[in-house]
């Protein structure tokens, strides 16, 4: 080393701990988990540096906000175990207040908070910049290994969701932030960072541009942040806006999956929706016979009839999901292949196409209710194409990128063609309410599925006015949560599909009020693929789902997950109704086991390759039942496989069946968690073995 160079990492040492000095420390004793209740008091109190931070006229926070106006209130949270309180900081010269409400859980050792700024004042603020919505160091009582346990998001490949570690030696940082402004894509808003004293997981909520930077400033000591990825802005006169939320859930360990399956257990109990009370089930689902020739695609050339007739032949042979699913290209001029038009290039004309439709969608719906299912339909009302209904109805609700994105756009004709609606417009935002509402009453639609194929940052950024950065982003996701959280009162019954390009919208905050059903665009029916994903995003998040092509052992259990698209096709004679009652009554079975423990056996390394094992396993600690699913693949040499299964009594005795043979085994629990051998007599096989306590 240079130098030159061993002066500018000095300066990145000193640079780091000047940073982190007045943060907020969190100790993690040797035995046992700090309480979150009692460290956010006293983390909040009067006179302290609260655990978040932002500059504001080129200041930071930690220097001025103890000595600014503090209040503190007692709020209704609205949920069981849920306590919230809002603490207040209010600055006497300018009259900015940032208000941090704050829930604390006692069901789990996890607290939560989201930061308001508001101006009080009649003039402009100074500028804001740099907030970081949570900016803890945790404070290790012992030695030992730094890690950071996080994922890829979804960028089209098999490796989406894929698990990656990164050992942290004093000094080390890492920066996160998704590509283009969807909050999934490429990154990925959860990790969890892991001290040799415990571990915290981290989900930040925000549907759009989010950055996390984690970093090891000392001996025993890491730092994590999370906020935006670009604000710097005033505020006008009475102006507030929200941040983005982050959560935080304490455990202890040494296996990471002891963190991230409590972590599971949150989000289905705080951050997933609720029917009837109780965390929502997603459903199983079928579509209308997926895949149509060229030049068709998507539904494109559907037609009411036909529709109607293939949920009779659905019912005819015993194969009725929870759900039709109705895909892109039911609405008008999407059938217009004549004139280069499709599905993708006619969003915005959202009328039902009268010709292969004459009497809506409710035709379809009424069939499908008939034969006891729901009924589920394909929306993408952000993204307006220039000649659509709605661009040439309202041009001042659109956005256009001006020039200023590099990413690519929907083109017919060679012309970029892409707006997006803007929905921090408030009069556009109602008006999208309503025009939604009305296409789902009229036509009788029972769960609602939203997509997103563009990258709205280009959007945003071009639209922020001189010195305003970010606001055209934050006004954008406020509106789309008062969007969905409008569709999900207007509607009680109703459930949101969200998929964005496939699973390209996973945060915090979605999570809450959505679920990925088709969960990346990944190669479609392809399984080496499909069980990669089920492997890595159920570290993370219980419920999410994909689409089958195929009714084969080896296909189908690559599709796995807490729902499922069936995507075959039943009008072709090479197609086994029998084999595909047989995997419908198979997933049934294994599917209330993605509500509870998930535990991957065979590491977190590239799990893409052809020539491996992959396997699982889906525990129930309520009955102390469970199932292992393996695969070996094409390429892989090795008949044998062994596994350690996890959260087992050791002595205990299990009875384990095979669901091929149905073949049973009695094994003691000590053998099943210490190496368990598992057999595939053949490349590209497929295991499914359930297993309960005797």
């Amino acid at each position: 080393m240079n130098i030159r160079n061993r002066t500018i990492l000095v300066l990145a040492l000193l640079a780091v701990s000047a940073t982190v000095s007045a943060q907020s420390k969190l100790k993690m004793p040797a035995k046992g988990e700090p309480e979150c209740a009692g460290w956010v008091s006293s983390s909040f109190a009067k006179g302290k540096t609260p655990p978040f931070s932002f500059v504001y006229d080129g200041k930071s926070s930690d220097s001025f906000i103890s000595k600014w106006g503090y209040e503190k209130r007692e709020l209704p949270s609205g949920e069981d175990n849920v306590n919230l309180t809002a603490y207040i900081y209010t600055d006497p010269a300018t009259g900015l207040s940032v208000e941090c409400k704050v829930k604390t859980f006692t069901d789990f050792n996890a607290m939560e908070w989201v930061l308001n700024f508001k101006n009080g004042s009649d003039r402009n603020t100074p500028e804001i910049k740099n907030v970081k919505v949570i900016d803890i160091t945790s404070v290790s009582a012992e030695d030992g290994p730094y890690q950071l346990y996080y994922a890829d998001g979804s960028h089209v490949s098999k490796a989406d969701f894929h698990a990656r570690t990164k050992d942290f030696a004093i000094g080390d940082s890492l920066t996160m932030f998704p590509n283009g402004g969807r909050s999934s894509s490429h990154a990925f808003p959860f990790f969890n960072v892991k001290s040799p004293s415990g571990g915290m997981v981290v989900a930040i909520g925000w549907t759009g541009n989010w950055k996390a930077e984690i970093t090891r400033p000392g001996e025993k000591e890491m730092n994590v942040a999370t906020g935006m990825k670009d604000l710097a802005t005033y505020l006008y006169p009475g102006e507030s806006i929200r941040t983005p939320s982050t959560a935080m859930l304490l455990w202890q360990g040494d296996d990471r999956m002891i963190g991230q399956n409590r972590f599971r257990r949150f989000m289905l109990a705080h951050h997933h929706p609720k029917m009837d009370g109780k965390p929502a089930v997603y459903p199983i689902c079928s579509s209308f016979n997926y895949g149509d020739p060229a030049p068709c695609n998507e539904y494109t050339c559907l037609t009411a009839d036909y529709a109607v007739a293939l949920v009779k032949r659905y019912e005819q042979f015993g194969l009725i999901p929870e759900v039709f699913w109705l895909d892109a290209g039911w609405y008008k001029k999407a059938s217009d292949w004549k004139n280069q038009y499709n599905w993708a290039n006619t969003v915005g004309n959202w009328q039902v196409d009268s010709v292969r439709f004459p009497n809506g969608l409710g035709e379809i719906a009424d069939a499908v209710h008939r034969a006891g299912s729901k009924f589920m339909v394909w929306f993408e009302p952000e993204r307006v194409m220039r000649d659509s209904d709605w661009a040439m109805e309202h041009p001042e609700f659109m956005l256009e990128a001006s020039g200023n994105t590099p990413q690519p756009t929907w083109v017919k004709r060679g012309t970029v063609d892409s707006f997006i609606l803007d929905l921090g417009n408030p009069e556009a935002l109602d008006w999208l309410c309503q025009q939604i509402a009305r296409l789902i009453r009229e036509n009788r639609i029972d769960y609602y599925r939203q997509d997103y194929n563009l990258d709205p940052e280009g959007f945003w950024m071009a639209n922020d006015d001189p010195g305003r950065r970010g606001i055209c982003e934050i006004r954008y996701i406020e509106g789309l949560y008062k969007f969905w959280d409008f569709l999900r009162e207007e509607f009680p019954g109703l459930l949101i599909d969200n998929c964005a390009g496939g699973g390209r919208r996973l945060d915090l905050e979605s999570s809450s009020r959505s679920a990925a059903l088709w969960r990346t665009d990944y190669n479609y029916g392809e399984p080496v693929g499909y069980q990669c994903h089920t492997y890595g995003l159920s570290m993370w998040l219980p419920v999410h789902g994909t689409g089958v092509h195929k009714s084969d052992p080896f296909t189908f259990r690559s599709s796995l997950s807490a729902t499922v698209n069936y995507n075959w096709k039943i009008t072709n004679k090479d197609s086994s109704i029998p084999e595909m009652q047989r995997r419908m009554a198979e997933f049934a079975s294994v599917r209330p086991y993605f509500y509870e423990d998930y535990w991957p056996l065979t590491g977190y390394g590239d799990m893409t390759g052809d020539d491996i094992w992959l396997a699982y396993q889906l525990n129930r600690p309520s009955d102390s039942t469970g199932w292992i699913v393996a695969f070996r693949r094409e390429n892989c040499p090795d008949k044998f496989r062994p596994v350690s299964l996890k959260d087992l009594d050791p002595d205990a005795v299990y009875v384990l069946e095979n669901q091929d043979d149905w073949t049973r085994a009695e094994v003691p629990g000590r053998v099943l968690m210490d190496a368990y051998n598992l057999a595939i007599e053949n490349p590209r096989g497929s295991l499914l073995i359930k297993y309960w306590k005797k």
